[in-house]
């Protein structure tokens, strides 16, 4: 009996320690958190963060898409020089700060974009307002390469280093001095417009750079310089530049009317948006009208110039005519949408690209839009201009630019809207459903 009762017991002791292991176990386990939509705030370089914010409650780090640390190397300043020794350009390599160091060791290196413009005598405000345009719709980080005069490098550092950190974290920036490698650099420097051959020596200047856009301080993007960037991709082995032609229309376009020298195709090609392989042209050998064997991008230049000098009219653009004439191979040519002038509008609409996509890029040459001359280059300059980086984009832009261009729905140029608006609503859009709106996972079954 005695041994009975103590089997019961040990019986009944075991059996409450199972209950209670199995309990306690189960109660330092936490329910697993279902996993939320999040709507996270958008930086303040795309203004869209104030439309939707969700609260975060668990998601996993690698879908979080944090990027790595950039060596220390990546943010020092560095000082770039010029040749004569006498102008100091400086270079801000920013990186993503603070939660870098957990991404994901498969993150890819990311791709930067380099865009150049040569800036000269007043065209402080013109230029930022460029920088600030593609900055508000591109996806990739932008290094922009920036040639000024003097004066206007310290006002380019000055401005550039107020903008806020949330911005200055989506670009870097160098500031070079105008310098020309070969000839007169007064006569280079006076050819057309102030400064405006400087795009000529790129190529030579900037030697660790593979590819590139220039642009002049008078384009607008109204949609991601990504897009741009991609037609790097549609370039055949032989193809090394992009331009958009100078015109539509043979019969109504300067170069097949005007023109005293060589140019390119039918109408000639307008140098204001250019994309260019700067890799490609270093190691080409152009054809041309003076010796048979070919010369070098630098080498061809000086000469290019002395014989066609007093027979071009449009300076720097001329003489990219004339090397295009001797090297259409070398050519490739983008729609008139993506350097949209009002050439394409002033005398009735001849771009059929924009009337079906809308205008890609801006290109607000003669002065319009600080004239009255085409009120809707103006309204769109104006809204990019005025609006602040932290506002949101559709109240602080998009409106204010629709409200605005009903004023000019009676002029040639501003008689169809969505030619100027489509792109710009299109790419506000976009990138609201991508860093928006986030599909819901299913709960758990």
């Amino acid at each position: 009996m005695r041994i009975h009762c103590k089997v019961v017991v040990i019986a009944v002791c075991f059996g409450v320690f199972l209950l209670l292991y199995f309990f306690g176990g189960n109660a330092a386990d936490d329910p697993p958190l279902k996993e939320v939509a999040e709507d996270d705030y958008f930086s303040t370089s795309s203004g869209l963060g104030n439309i939707v914010a969700s609260k975060l409650t668990k998601k996993p780090l690698d879908e979080l898409h944090i990027p790595q640390k950039q060596p220390l190397t990546d943010r020092k300043e560095a000082k770039v020089v010029s040749r004569g020794g006498n102008a100091i350009a400086k270079r801000r390599q920013r990186s993503d700060m603070g939660l870098g160091r957990l991404s994901s060791k498969r993150a890819r290196a990311e791709e930067v974009m380099h865009l150049a413009v040569v800036a000269c005598g007043k065209r402080l405000d013109e230029t930022l307002t460029m920088v600030k345009s593609a900055l508000l719709f591109s996806i990739k980080r932008i290094k922009f390469h920036i040639f000024a005069e003097d004066p206007l490098a310290s006002q380019f550092e000055k401005r550039l280093s107020q903008w806020a950190r949330a911005i200055s974290n989506k670009f870097q920036y160098s500031i070079y001095p105008i310098t020309f490698s070969v000839g007169n650099a007064e006569e280079w420097k006076k050819l057309f417009k102030p400064c405006a051959a400087q795009r000529l020596f790129l190529p030579v200047i900037l030697k660790d750079v593979d590819s590139l856009l220039y642009v002049d301080t008078d384009v607008l993007f109204l949609r991601p310089m990504d897009d741009m960037w991609s037609f790097l991709k549609a370039f055949n082995t032989t193809q090394l530049a992009a331009m958009a032609p100078e015109h539509e229309i043979p019969k109504i376009g300067w170069y097949s009317r005007f023109a005293r020298h060589p140019f390119y195709g039918v109408t000639g090609v307008n140098s204001g948006v250019m994309l260019m392989n700067l890799t490609r042209i270093r190691r080409t050998l152009f054809k041309n009208s003076m010796i048979p064997s070919g010369l070098s991008w630098e080498d061809l230049l000086h000469p290019l110039y002395q014989k066609y000098k007093n027979h071009i009219t449009w300076g720097d653009q001329d003489l990219l005519n004339i090397i295009f004439h001797y090297n259409p191979e070398s050519l490739y040519t983008f729609p008139c949408q993506w350097n949209y002038r009002p050439d394409h509008c002033m005398y009735g609409s001849n771009c059929k690209g924009a009337e079906q996509e809308g205008v890609s890029i801006l290109h607000g040459n003669r002065g319009v839009y600080h004239d009255d001359k085409q009120p809707a280059f103006k309204v769109v300059y104006d809204a990019i201009h005025e609006y602040p980086f932290e506002d949101n984009m559709f109240q602080s832009l998009f409106y204010p630019l629709q409200t605005k261009f009903l004023d000019t729905v009676n002029t040639l140029c501003g008689r169809i809207p969505q030619v100027f608006l489509k792109q710009v609503e299109k790419t506000m859009r976009t990138v609201y459903e991508k860093k928006v709106v986030r599909h819901v996972k299913p709960p758990p079954k």
